[in-house]
Order: C-alpha cells, then structure tokens, then sequence
C-alpha cells in the first residue's frame, strides 16, 4: 500500500480479507478460537498447565510485572486503557484478566487478548474514514527536552525515554521492554518446581534476551 487515505487502506483490507474467505461480520473470537479449542478440550494439556508455574499477585506487584503476565496472577494494568492516545482514547480495547498466576492462566489470558486483538481490528478498519495516515516530522525538535512514551506491546508496557540537545538534536534514546521488568517473575514462578517444568514456564513468559537488554 502506498497511499495515504484512510479510506483507500479500509478498502484494501477489507478486499484481502474478502480473497481470503474471511468474514468480516463474523466474530473474531470465532476465527481465532480453533486451535484454541483443540489445546484446552484437551486434558492432558489442562492438567499440565493448571498450578505449573505458579504466582500469586503479592508477588508479582512486588516485582512489578507488566503484560500478560502481570494481568494472568490478578494485576489490573493495561498502558491502553491506564495511559491512552490515539484511538484508545476514544475506543478503548477490553483488558482480559486472570487470577491462578499459573501457566494455564497465561494460555487462558493469551487466548482472551488474541481475540479482543482480532476484533478491535476488525472494528477499527471498518470505521477508517478518508483523511491522512501519517504527518510529517518536523525539521527541527524542540531543544533541550525530554519526552517519554508509553505503549502497550504484545509483551507487556514498553516505555520510550528521549532527549534533545540545545541544538534540537536527538542527544539519547532508551528503552524499557517489558522482559527487563518480567525476567524475575520467571525465576520466582520456577522456586520449587521441577526441571520439567522450566520449558513449559519458560515459553509461557514468552520473553525477549534482546528486549532485557536494551
């Protein structure tokens, strides 16, 4: 796509999707629920994920967790709703909530937000209108400050710190990824488990050796 009206890239879309055989009238939940499905009727798997990896919410505010795993052991925090801009100002996207701390409530709230995701999409293709899809940059930034921003990613809150010289020049850029703030939550949640275990908790956290190191 290389417009820039909202409405040429609603109907790009909504013509791909149309190929694909997807119906945009049906729910989202329902297209993306038949893995899903599979994994949870399944009860070798439920008995596998329920009290592996265990963490209570006590706990996971201590150390603040952020994302999925943080919303899977109870904490009630989304940079979409608690911090929105943009559309989620005026459209905000539900937050999923569990409260076991386990890896079956991560599948469970994964499986929740692939949905939502899907459906929030969806809703927000149909709604685009004409009108532009970017502005420009300015030539210059303001001098001498600094700015932060906050965003929802797939992971968990990502937070952007920049600042600018005298000149209006970028001076330095930091960022937080969510896996800086969750990688000890991964170590508690394996405190007395077994060696099994550490796959299935490890995959369940889901984090980034990059994004720590940021």
């Amino acid at each position: 796509f290389t417009g820039s009206d909202g409405l040429e890239l609603a109907q790009l879309l909504q013509a791909q999707w149309k190929a694909a055989g997807i119906d945009a009238q049906v729910s989202a939940v329902e297209q993306s629920s038949g893995i899903a499905d599979v994994i949870f009727d399944a009860p070798a798997v439920v008995s596998r994920f329920e009290g592996t990896g265990r963490l209570d919410k006590a706990t996971a505010d201590a150390l603040g967790l952020v994302g999925p795993v943080g919303r899977a052991c109870g904490l009630d925090r989304d940079a979409r709703r608690d911090h929105p801009e943009g559309i989620y100002r005026f459209a905000p996207i539900p937050v999923a909530l569990r409260d076991s701390g386990d890896v079956m409530a991560r599948a469970e709230l994964r499986r929740a937000e692939v949905g939502n995701s899907a459906a929030f999409v969806q809703a927000q293709v149909a709604a685009l209108t004409s009108g532009q899809l970017a502005v420009e940059l300015p030539s210059r930034l303001r001098s001498s400050c600094v700015a932060v921003a906050m965003v929802e990613g797939w992971r968990g809150e990502i937070v952007h710190v920049a600042t600018t010289s005298d000149e209006g020049q970028l001076s330095s850029y930091k960022i937080v990824d969510p896996s800086f703030h969750n990688w000890f939550g991964l170590a508690m949640a394996l405190r007395g488990g077994q060696i099994s275990d550490f796959p299935l908790c490890n995959k369940s956290f889901n984090l980034s050796y990059a994004g720590h190191d940021l």
